[in-house]
């Protein structure tokens, strides 16, 4: 008898074959049990009813309001006023975005290099903000950048300057925005720099490349989520903003969020309001599609791998 073979003239290759077989038909799964989703079903229906219904409701009235058609959509696109307020929208969404970023960049970074003594201090500091309602931040920055307010006060005191028009401008607006939406650079910021090993840079140093060029070869690409998680995030955010640019603005300065308001509450046109918040809705979700596509598939927020 060969060394292949065992009783029965079965090869040792047929008998793994029937045993896997045999391994196999055991492991035959039976019906799956649905059961557990059932779980799933109040979580479903209070998201149907507080999401899902509301923006269907928005859709279906942009569409039917006054009268069934794309008039709405058409006032919308072929309006010289509508389209100045949705450059100035995102235009100013983008200056906030970046004033966030170069402020948040640098005050990231110190966080993860101190102790953790200051990084507590450091974290405290632009928590802090958040603990207070924007309405009080918005109206002390009202107190701060009129004519006759302490900011205006110091110019023409020390430089022989002013009055200088900051608020009711768009520079108050950006300036009342970045102050609120900074914590949500920095936090994606910091998160996605503590992962970053600190031994890259003194090796790249090592290696001949000078400071600035370790920097941007081998720690601004490492901290790149951080950067679109936060830039997305504030973005975002300051698409929709409402009571910086009604407070600190003018009506030069009106947002979609004011015009929103303004066709809802003031016109009754719930049609062309509607239209507006399903194009902001829009615009929005094809931004989460651009950055994710441009951030090659990686998470957009820092901390969480995606699958």
């Amino acid at each position: 008898m060969s060394g292949n073979s065992v009783p029965g003239n079965t090869t040792v290759t047929e008998a793994l074959a029937v045993s896997g077989a045999d391994a196999g038909a055991g492991k035959k799964r039976g019906p799956r049990n649905w059961r557990p989703l059932l779980l799933l079903l109040p979580a479903f229906a209070i998201v149907s009813l507080f999401f899902l219904a509301p923006l269907f409701d928005v859709a279906l009235r942009s569409v039917t309001d006054p009268q069934p058609g794309l008039q709405n959509y058409e006032w919308l696109f072929t309006t010289q006023a509508n389209i100045a307020v949705v450059t100035r929208t995102f235009s100013t969404a983008f200056i906030v975005t970046i004033v966030c970023l170069l402020l948040a960049y640098p005050y990231a970074y110190l966080m993860t290099v101190v102790s953790d003594r200051t990084r507590n201090m450091l974290q405290l500091f632009i928590m802090l903000p958040l603990w207070t309602s924007i309405l009080v931040r918005t109206l002390a920055w009202m107190v701060l950048l009129q004519d006759t307010g302490p900011i205006n006060g110091i110019l023409m005191a020390w430089f022989g300057i002013g009055p200088v028009p900051l608020i009711r401008t768009t520079f108050g607006v950006a300036l009342g925005m970045s102050q609120v939406l900074l914590p949500f650079m920095v936090l994606p910021l910091y998160s996605a720099m503590a992962k970053i090993d600190k031994r890259l840079l003194p090796a790249a140093s090592n290696l001949g490349a000078n400071p600035i060029t370790a920097f941007f070869t081998v720690y601004l690409p490492l901290s790149r989520p951080g950067i679109f998680a936060g830039g997305v995030t504030v973005f975002i955010l300051g698409l929709g903003f409402y009571i910086i640019p009604a407070l600190l603005g003018s009506s030069k300065e009106i947002m979609i969020s004011a015009l929103i308001q303004q066709q809802i509450s003031v016109f009754l046109m719930w049609g062309q309001g509607t239209a507006l918040g399903m194009f902001l809705l829009i615009c929005t979700i094809l931004i989460l599609v651009i950055v994710s596509k441009l951030n090659k598939g990686q998470s957009l927020f820092p901390g969480v791998d995606k699958k």
